[in-house]
């Protein structure tokens, strides 16, 4: 028998699928059994129905039976229907799904008809690139967020995370930071939101630049699966984009959402709760999911994280903020009393910082933010003193420049979205610093 007759008896030979039984049905998962022996931690079960079949995730492999968490909020199968091994999850990326709204499994939410399927499939759970053969980090790109550029600079490839409590604009200033020219594609992940934010946040804060944009999608109603599956197919699909070549911005909103739905799976696989009722799997699938981002490989593209961490009560010392806060490569503080006293974005830079910022800043950059920062630090270590009158001009002329020019940078960094933005921040910051000192020399009119 030739080679080709044994490929085509092979494609015509009926398929053999390894199918088990469920013995158990619960609230949030259910139990297979007859499957343990074939099945991996990760792998897919398919429950055939009538009009469509429901797929959950094996998050626990016993001797005698599967745990399975359906990626369905809610479960129909019942004890003794029929369960399908599928293997692990994989996604096919296409140029077509720019301008799209995806879920998960990169099925449309939006009302555009179908999506193209690309030539090659990608698990959803790649590891992260071998580090040795990661490009290095270089090339600084300009957000138009003059409080970004200036004192925690943005590069590509890097990895920033946002740090807010709720209601602080954080989503605002991801917008504003997704509308930065520099890169080819933009791939979105909207975890946990509310229903009405989706649509706000793509025609508000992305307005006019949807065509180079993949967002996934999986609302707060949506199962905890669903939930922890839309970053990893987004960065997915941003690893799909960046190995053909482009410069691609990945911003999750938030992967403190992420974090929540990774604890309810393996609450559900029996694993014991040990940080504020976190398990120990969770802090281990943080970095795994945020180090695949980043820099590929010589002559590839790359991959700018930008990750929304919520702070849960505005305490920046949860653990989840923490695990962050140490996998990423800088962090932005955003600030309930700055927002509360009107300025936007409300960051406050004396607790930001940015880990590659020293491949960004030239010259006398350098130094003019840290001199910034002192000022400020100073200014606002003595707001309590001044207002109780305890402040006598001339006592001090450190303290005379910050009371003079702190004010004035503060209204240089307040920034609206769509306002006009500096292309030389440091230039524009500096002339305006220099105009306010000039005004505070002239003598007073007569």
């Amino acid at each position: 028998m030739s080679a080709s007759v044994e490929t085509q008896a092979a494609l015509s030979a009926p398929r053999i699928e390894i199918s088990g039984r469920i013995v158990d049905v619960a609230p949030q998962s259910f139990r297979v059994a007859g499957l343990s022996p074939f099945m991996r931690l990760g792998d897919c079960i398919r429950c055939p129905g009538e009009s469509e079949d429901e797929l959950g995730e094996v998050v626990r492999i016993d001797a005698d039976s599967l745990t399975v968490k359906p990626y369905g909020s809610r479960f129909s199968k019942g004890v003794g229907s029929r369960a399908l091994k599928v293997g692990p999850f994989a996604i096919a990326p296409d140029a077509s799904w720019r301008g799209r709204v995806l879920d998960g499994f990169g099925r449309p939410r939006d009302d555009l008809g179908p999506v193209g399927t690309g030539d090659v499939e990608r698990p959803v759970d790649a590891p992260p690139l071998t580090a040795l053969k990661r490009a290095r980090i270089s090339q600084a790109v300009p957000t138009g967020v003059s409080v970004v550029d200036i004192f925690t600079p943005l590069l590509k490839g890097q990895r920033l995370g946002v740090f807010a409590g709720s209601g602080v604009g954080k989503s605002t200033l991801m917008g504003m930071l997704a509308q930065a020219k520099g890169f080819d594609t933009v791939v979105v992940s909207l975890v946990g939101e509310r229903g009405r934010e989706v649509r706000e946040f793509l025609e508000e804060v992305m307005a006019g630049d949807l065509e180079k944009v993949v967002t996934i999608v999986a609302t707060g109603d949506e199962s905890p699966m669903m939930r922890r599956l839309a970053p990893r197919t987004a960065t997915a699909v941003a690893e799909h984009f960046r190995d053909a070549g482009d410069d691609v911005l990945l911003i999750v909103d938030s992967v403190t959402r992420y974090a929540h739905a990774a604890r309810d799976v393996a609450l559900a696989a029996g694993e014991p709760p040990v940080s504020r009722g976190y398990p120990p799997s969770v802090f281990s699938e943080l970095p795994q999911l945020l180090e695949r981002a980043g820099t590929g490989l010589e002559g590839s593209g790359t991959i700018t994280g930008i990750y929304a961490v919520l702070i849960d009560g505005d305490d920046h010392n949860d653990p989840i903020a923490d695990a962050i806060r140490g996998t990423l490569d800088g962090h932005i503080v955003l600030d309930r009393e700055i927002a509360e006293q009107g300025r936007f974005p409300a960051v406050d830079y004396l607790k930001s910082i940015s880990r590659l910022a020293d491949k960004a800043w030239h010259g006398s950059e350098r130094e003019l933010v840290t001199r910034l920062r002192a000022m400020t630090s100073r200014f606002e270590d003595t707001r309590d003193l001044r207002l109780l009158g305890g402040y006598q001009r001339g006592s001090d002329t450190t303290l005379d420049q910050a009371v003079d020019l702190v004010p004035h940078i503060y209204e240089f960094l307040t920034q609206r979205p769509g306002q006009a933005v500096h292309e030389k921040p440091f230039d524009a910051l500096s002339a305006a610093l220099k105009q306010a000192l000039s005004a505070k020399s002239q003598p007073p009119a007569k």
